[in-house]
């Protein structure tokens, strides 16, 4: 069924960026992401808006890794339906400039094309579940 295998896609990928293995977190970017991907997040201001496709999720993930070295993304629900997974996730991390442990719940849709994140759409705020 098409919407287990874009789960199952979701999954991997949050596997590789919890295992901070940047050699698989490039190779699962390459083949998941499209090349014109577009994230939409209010949290990022226009000026400083992710490089789309494979290599702004590359991006993204040596900058997460690199601010926080023990990040930790933890899927806590998984809804799809046609060509879009609905799913809330947790990041836990310390910030390395000032040593606390930092939580974000996330709300995040992706939307498919050909087995790839084509379009996210995320909300994140501070806090736990």
């Amino acid at each position: 069924m098409l919407t287990d295998q874009n789960k199952a896609v979701i999954q991997r990928w949050f596997d590789a960026i919890n295992k901070k293995d940047l050699f698989v977190c490039d190779k699962i970017a390459d083949e998941t992401y499209a090349f014109d991907f577009i994230l939409h997040d209010p949290g990022f201001p226009k000026s400083a808006e992710p490089i789309p496709g494979p290599t702004g999720a590359k991006q993204f993930v040596r900058q997460l890794i690199s601010n926080s070295p023990d990040v930790h993304l933890g899927i806590e629900d998984m809804i799809a339906e046609g060509d879009k997974v609905a799913f809330r996730f947790t990041v836990n991390s310390t910030d390395v400039t000032t040593g606390k442990q930092v939580s974000l719940l996330v709300i995040s849709i992706i939307r498919f094309v050909d087995g790839k994140f084509a379009e996210e759409w995320e909300l994140d705020v501070p806090g736990e579940w």
